[in-house]
């Protein structure tokens, strides 16, 4: 039974690193693909009673990759995929 568990395992982190290199395989060799999409910026503030005020920074054009996974460069607005991006339009960073 542990046998089975381990070579499941294996099997598993073979397939993820072999989806990720095959991902960015054909990153690199689309030169690179991105989007760029409109996202929604908040601000969140803590008060009292374990209560929080959001506010409304405004909007920013974000860049992403087309590609199932981020890759380098990793900064906040430049990494992510575009089929996260679009389903995450609104975000929140705290004070």
């Amino acid at each position: 039974m542990i046998r089975l568990l381990r070579i499941v395992a294996i099997v598993l982190i073979v397939a993820a690193a072999i989806l990720y290199v095959g991902d960015w395989l054909i990153y690199k060799l689309r030169g690179s693909p991105t989007d760029t999409i409109t996202v929604s910026l908040f601000v969140t503030a803590p008060l009292k009673n374990e209560k929080q005020e959001i506010d409304y920074i405004g909007q920013e054009q974000w860049t992403c990759t087309r590609s199932l996974f981020p890759f380098p460069p990793y900064q906040q607005n430049q990494s992510s995929p575009c089929w996260y991006l679009r389903k995450h339009t609104n975000q929140t960073t705290a004070y």
